[in-house]
C-alpha cells in the first residue's frame, strides 16, 4: 500500500524535524515547507497530499492565509498549530475550515494520534457505506455529499458532523456528546465550536439545513421533515 503523504509547515526546523520523525515512524511520507509561500508551492505541486499540519505564525504568508488558499480548492484535512491559546484564534480557524487545532507546546504522540484518527475516518470506510436522509445522500467511502443528486462541497469536519447527525436521526444530541463523538478526543474548547460548524453546515445544505434543529439549552436534533 502506498504511504500517505503529509505536509508539515513550520518555520522552525527543529519543530519540523520533531514532527517528521514521529510521523515517519508511523510509516507516513512527510513533505516539509518552512514558510507559507513554500507551503502553497508544495501543496499545489503535489496532487495527493492526504493531510496538512500548518503553523500559524510564519514569514511571507501566515497559516491563516495558507488555509484560505488551500480551502479555495481543496477539503484536505488541516491541523493548525499555534503558540497562542486565544479562543478567538481558535474560532477563526474553524471558520476557515481547520479540522483540528493544537496549541504549542504539544506532545508529538498526541499529534500523531490525531493525524491517524483523521486519516482513519477519511479512508477507512467500506465502499458500500451510503447513508440517506430525505434528499441528502452521504457516500462515506467517496467522502461525498449530494442533495437531489447535486454535489455539496463540505470541509472534513462538516462532513463528519453531517454524517454523525444522519446516523443519529431523531435523537437529541448535546453539544458535549457531539464534541466527544465528532472531534474524537478530549476537547477543551466550548460550545461555540459546534455552533460555528452547524451554522456553516446549514448554509451549505440550503433549505435542507432546516433538518438540523436547535434544542435550546442543550444542542441539536437532526430530523427530516
Amino acid at each position: 500500500m502506498e504511504r500517505l503523504k503529509i505536509l508539515v509547515v513550520d518555520d522552525e526546523s527543529r519543530m519540523r524535524k520533531l514532527v517528521r520523525d514521529f510521523l515517519v515512524k508511523k510509516d507516513f511520507d512527510v513533505l516539509e515547507a518552512e514558510d507559507g509561500a513554500q507551503a502553497i508551492d508544495v501543496f499545489f505541486g503535489q496532487k495527493d497530499i492526504a493531510l496538512v499540519i500548518l503553523d500559524v505564525m510564519m514569514p511571507k504568508m501566515d497559516g491563516w492565509q495558507v488555509c484560505r488558499e488551500i480551502r479555495a480548492y481543496s477539503t484536505v484535512p488541516i491541523i493548525m498549530l499555534t503558540a497562542k491559546s486565544d479562543e478567538r484564534d481558535e474560532l477563526l480557524g474553524f471558520e476557515l475550515g481547520v479540522d483540528e487545532y493544537i496549541s504549542k507546546p504539544f506532545s508529538p504522540k498526541i499529534l500523531v494520534a490525531r493525524v491517524e484518527a483523521i486519516l482513519r475516518r477519511t479512508s477507512g470506510f467500506s465502499a458500500d457505506d451510503v447513508l440517506h436522509a430525505g434528499a441528502i445522500e452521504i457516500n462515506k467511502a467517496a467522502h461525498e455529499v449530494t442533495i437531489d443528486g447535486k454535489n455539496v462541497e463540505l470541509s472534513f469536519k462538516e462532513f463528519e458532523l453531517l454524517t454523525y447527525f444522519v446516523e443519529n436521526q431523531g435523537i437529541a444530541l448535546s453539544r458535549e456528546k457531539i464534541l466527544n463523538s465528532v472531534w474524537n478526543y478530549d476537547y477543551f474548547g466550548d460550545a461555540r465550536t459546534i455552533d460555528t460548524h452547524v451554522k456553516k453546515l446549514r448554509s451549505k445544505l440550503g433549505d435542507k439545513g432546516d433538518y438540523i434543529r436547535t434544542i435550546w439549552g442543550m444542542g441539536y436534533k437532526f430530523e427530516v421533515e
